[in-house]
């Protein structure tokens, strides 16, 4: 039998999943998680075989959950609306045994799950697809000027904390804008979230 623990904020979607689940005969729900914090406290509790989790979720998210499980035993299966590489890469370096989208059809998950069980690793051929198509064009100084700026820092802010002149500053925040193909500096930050690029 293998046992599982589902982690989903909503809770219409997380009495479905489980629903589906027990109906398998070779699985059985152990655990309904709404949250990361209380998907982290009922695998160590239970000891499940496989948590299926959700991104993004309140006190902890999918991804800070897997990293703090990372090494438990417990396979991770992430299962999320988010085709985004960052996520992806994120979900990775967790050790995520398999990243599925939630528009899969619902026999896949019963699937995934048996094929994560036997040793595989399952994701989303999209998610496959962007991880290598697309890496973050930023060098680690424009991203750092970015993380300022989505702090609500001004150039002024940030020449200062970075020991950098304003003429500089405002330098990067051109070629910053240039590389991710956008006007101004919220749909700088707005790209870089959508992409899952904020670590």
């Amino acid at each position: 039998m293998i046992r599982i623990v589902i982690a989903e904020d909503q809770r219409m979607l997380l009495g479905a999943l489980a629903s589906l689940l027990d109906l398998e005969d070779d699985m059985e729900v152990v655990g309904r998680a709404g949250d990361g914090e209380e998907a982290v406290r009922l695998v160590r509790l239970h000891k499940p075989d496989v948590c299926v989790m959700d991104i993004e979720m309140p006190l902890k998210t999918g991804l800070e959950a897997a990293e703090a499980l990372k090494g438990s035993g417990c396979r991770i299966l992430i299962l999320t609306t988010f085709a985004r590489s960052g996520y992806f890469e994120r979900a990775i370096k967790a050790g995520a045994h398999g990243y599925l989208l939630k528009d899969s059809p619902s026999e896949e998950l019963a699937d995934s799950i048996r094929s994560v069980m036997s040793g595989r690793r399952i994701y989303a051929p999209e998610l496959v697809d962007d991880a290598y198509a697309e890496e973050n064009p930023l060098t680690d100084r424009e991203k750092e000027v970015l993380h300022l700026i989505a702090e609500g820092k001004n150039t002024k802010e940030i020449a200062s904390l970075l020991f950098l002149t304003n003429g500089t500053v405002r330098n990067y925040v051109s070629v910053i804008l240039d590389k991710l193909g956008v006007s101004n500096r919220i749909e700088a930050i707005t790209r870089f979230k959508e992409k899952g690029w904020f670590k």
